[in-house]
């Protein structure tokens, strides 16, 4: 096989990525190692930026996102029993932020790509990238349906996650890895019970953090600060539901919508970047060069950045023949990435309770909060990053 850009992973990055290059006729083969099925029904963060939806709807994959979507104008911080808004269009001149889960935005991918008659390989197995630091062209291999396959390509994007192929097999000694792993993780839940609050609520108390998020106006998503290394089986759902209604008490009329739950797992926390971000012919976009613990709500959205920046390097190139955008990929996106990263380590150090805090340090987070909900200045700080900062 033979085309222009090869993807390997068929999650966010790979499949914008994909699209975008199709629009400016470039042909692409996304090689994904699970089934249509599973990424389909991957259950991940649904919280896009205002320029991720603006991207989605502009390129024609937005129709579902638009009529199933919940906008959100703004999200609460609360704490010592009090909610504070932080109003994201009085802040940012209008701009607001979208509930639609990862897998609906797969969905809508695939189903446009497959619709368009383009090429995804699922369920494929051994995949190997070749020859993307030599001076030929490089490749990837794999096996499909019990067959040996080559699809020679003239670059790969490596959009195959933290744990893919593609960023191990750049030579030792190329990449700078900057890492940082936090004590804590989030034991997240889906219930069938309305969301309890119109925004997300973000809520800081001394038995931890907890979330309340939605998935649409049925299902709540909801998340509690657990040890890293927390057993799930030491959660039943009535302990759950104790300790969320504990951690977001608030004063006034407030109550927690509770339902059954229907799914429950632990996720870890970690801060990751990878320098550069390409290496030869093989370029990396997403969790396969990044990834940012959950409480900004960047991963997603930093993964279409990426993809977004290197499919205009590509147009260039393929227009004109000039790699100017091609070998400035890694420094113009890791710009974003280090300020999304500020930001995600800013909003999970205020709000999260750590092992080694003391007393001074919980006064400390106290104060924080209450400047940030006190002062426009800080508030406007935290909507703009919340929000989605500029594309470039």
């Amino acid at each position: 096989m033979r085309t222009q850009i090869g993807i390997v992973g068929a999650g966010p990055a790979g499949l914008v990525l994909a699209h975008l290059l199709h629009l400016q006729g470039i042909e692409s083969i996304v090689v994904e190692s699970r089934s249509r099925k599973y990424i389909e029904e991957r259950v991940r963060a649904g919280l896009l930026e205002q320029g991720t939806v603006d991207l989605l709807i502009a390129t024609g994959v937005g129709e579902r996102l638009k009529r199933e979507c919940l906008t959100h104008h703004g999200i609460e911080l609360r704490f010592n029993r009090r909610g504070h808004r932080i109003d994201f269009n009085d802040l940012t001149g209008g701009k607001t932020v979208t509930i639609y889960a990862q897998q609906e935005v797969i969905k809508d991918l695939v189903g446009a790509r497959l619709e368009a008659g383009l090429p995804i390989i699922f369920e494929a197995e051994d995949v190997s990238v070749h020859d993307f630091d030599s001076g030929k062209n490089p490749s990837i291999r794999f096996r499909a349906a019990g067959q040996s396959e080559e699809i020679h390509c003239d670059y790969i994007a490596g959009c195959d996650g933290f744990h893919g192929i593609c960023r191990p097999s750049i030579p030792a000694g190329v990449l700078t890895e900057f890492d940082r792993e936090y004590p804590f993780g989030w034991l997240g839940i889906l219930a069938q019970a309305p969301p309890s609050s119109d925004e997300l609520v973000y809520t800081y108390s001394e038995r931890g953090f907890a979330l309340l998020t939605m998935r649409t106006r049925q299902i709540s998503r909801l998340y509690l600060q657990v040890p890293f290394d927390e057993d799930i089986n030491a959660w039943p759902d009535e302990r759950i539901w104790n300790e969320l209604r504990m951690r977001t008490a608030a004063d006034g009329n407030w109550k927690l919508n509770e339902g059954n739950i229907f799914q429950k797992n632990i996720a870890s926390m970690r801060s990751y970047v990878v320098e550069p971000m390409q290496y030869g012919k093989m370029f990396l976009a997403g969790d396969a060069a990044h990834i940012v613990p959950p409480t900004g709500a960047k991963g997603l959205n930093l993964a279409v950045a990426d993809v977004r920046i290197m499919s205009k390097a590509f147009a260039e190139f393929y227009a004109i023949g000039k790699t100017q955008l091609l070998e400035s990929y890694s420094a113009t996106c890791l710009r974003r990435v280090w300020k999304a990263q500020r930001f995600s380590w800013w909003m999970t150090s205020m709000l999260h309770r750590f092992d080694t805090d003391n007393v001074f340090d919980q006064r400390r987070q106290i104060a924080e909060l209450d400047y940030v909900t006190s002062s426009r200045a800080a508030m406007t700080t935290l909507a703009e990053n919340y929000v989605g900062l500029p594309w470039d």
